[in-house]
């Protein structure tokens, strides 16, 4: 007798699967969403203030770049450390810390007096939110099979896309409340946009699952094909190779993939963080600064989730990462020509943006093929720290290249050399296709 005759309102394995997936992606997926959504809005917000903030407190552009980048200085030094801290101790509890101390963090950035209060307030926001971007991309092994993780990750990276459309619209609006209670409009920007990551620290305490086996919001057939089926891969993948721990710091192709992440990074925040200033050099004023900064990520949301979709449906990993990276290069080099066509060169923004933003969901998948359990907690959270080190170069770089050529079109063009690279890596590299393969009778266990 078969088991469908043993217990005929049992669903089908494709059903329960369907079914489960449907059911785990609206539960987390909406709590991971509005996290990274509070994680954007604090981390990027520092460029709209900078429109005011540069003029009342004396800072060069190569001093506002410096002090925007060094974020990622302390996000590097604490993010393997928080991410293998993430693995022991659990999602739930961890993230909840991160929300609400990089909330209060982000906060006291309205107080800042002077270039090196600017820089110490900078530098203790990326150690308190270190942890959170790496710490999901784990969570989602644990959650997600291989073959729903781009598409996963790709609407998880939209709340990041969905921040850089509000968070301009609210930041123009908030500049305009200078001289009201005594602060000025950049001050009010930070006080206002620390609230919701605080809010939100309890809400993913009482609300999200560390594990499928503790999900009491599944039936118990579903908490049991989904942690079989995610034993099975990571069965799979330790068949071929094994890593521990150090093998994976030490090993050739993590760091190769941690140089592709540090370039598209390069080009990403110094993009993010200078956005506004580009925008106000085409003679507009805040409200409309805000509305043209979110007009590129309208369309990178939407052409993020379509590559990720894309990605997991041809099983195709390498040649979508590489292509995002090369659309984005030619965004960013295109406004070199296009100097003072204002329409044209927002045109170029939307294409370099929509290859930037379709980078991470398709990228995420090369190194989590390869990693399990604390190799998988540690190398992921190496990518993206040192990586993320291109979130420090990139503004930087901007602001010198623009304090020494008084040109927003040459800092890009200079920053669009780095997804270059990163494209080209990424295809030498290629990807293991052995590391996702499952065995047919494991696939509905």
């Amino acid at each position: 007798m078969s088991p469908q005759e043993a217990a005929p309102d049992r669903a089908p394995p494709e059903a329960l699967e369907q079914e489960t997936i449907r059911r785990v992606a609206w539960r987390l997926l909406a709590l991971l969403m509005l996290g990274y959504f509070c994680a954007y809005l604090d981390r990027v917000n520092v460029g709209f203030a900078g429109l005011t903030m540069n003029k009342a407190l004396g800072f060069s552009e190569a001093v506002f770049g410096f002090g925007s980048g060094i974020f990622f200085v302390g996000y590097f030094l604490f993010e393997l450390p928080s991410n293998l801290v993430l693995n022991r101790v659990g999602a739930r509890r961890w993230i909840a810390r991160i929300l609400l101390t990089w909330g209060i963090i982000s906060g006291l950035t309205a107080f800042v007096w002077n270039e090196w209060s600017f820089y110490g307030v900078r530098f203790l926001l990326g150690l308190a939110e270190a942890g959170f971007y790496p710490g999901v991309v784990l969570y989602l092994t644990w959650w997600f099979p291989s073959r729903y993780r781009s598409r996963m990750m790709a609407f998880f990276q939209s709340a990041s896309v969905i921040s850089l459309i509000i968070g301009p619209i609210l930041s123009g609006q908030l500049l305009r409340l200078g001289g009201w209670g005594g602060l000025a409009g950049w001050q009010w920007l930070f006080v206002v946009e620390a609230i919701p990551p605080i809010v939100m620290s309890v809400v993913v305490l009482l609300l999200l699952t560390d594990r499928p086996l503790h999900a009491l919001w599944l039936r118990q057939e579903q908490r049991q094909w989904l942690a079989q089926r995610i034993d099975a891969e990571q069965a799979q993948r330790e068949t071929v190779r094994r890593f521990a721990l150090g093998e994976a710091l030490q090993n050739n192709r993590v760091w190769w993939l941690t140089l592709v992440y540090f370039g598209q990074n390069v080009s990403n925040y110094g993009l993010l963080i200078f956005l506004p200033e580009i925008i106000e050099a085409f003679g507009v004023g805040y409200g409309m600064t805000g509305l043209l900064s979110a007009l590129p990520f309208v369309f990178a949301a939407v052409a993020m989730i379509v590559w990720g979709w894309h990605s997991d449906r041809t099983g195709e990993r390498t040649w979508h990462v590489a292509a995002a990276c090369f659309l984005a290069a030619a965004g960013l080099a295109a406004c070199m020509l296009l100097q003072g066509r204002p329409a044209l060169m927002m045109v170029a923004l939307i294409v370099a943006a929509m290859g930037q933003q379709s980078i991470a969901p398709t990228f995420w998948s090369l190194p989590t093929a390869m990693l399990s359990g604390t190799a998988a907690a540690g190398g992921i959270a190496l990518i993206n720290s040192v990586g993320n080190l291109g979130g420090f170069a990139g503004p930087y770089a901007f602001g010198l290249i623009r304090d020494s050529s008084g040109s927003n079109a040459i800092a890009l063009l200079a920053l669009a050399a780095a997804p270059v690279v990163s494209g080209i890596v990424v295809a030498a590299l290629g990807h293991d296709r052995r590391l996702e393969r499952i065995p047919e009778r494991s696939a509905h266990a």
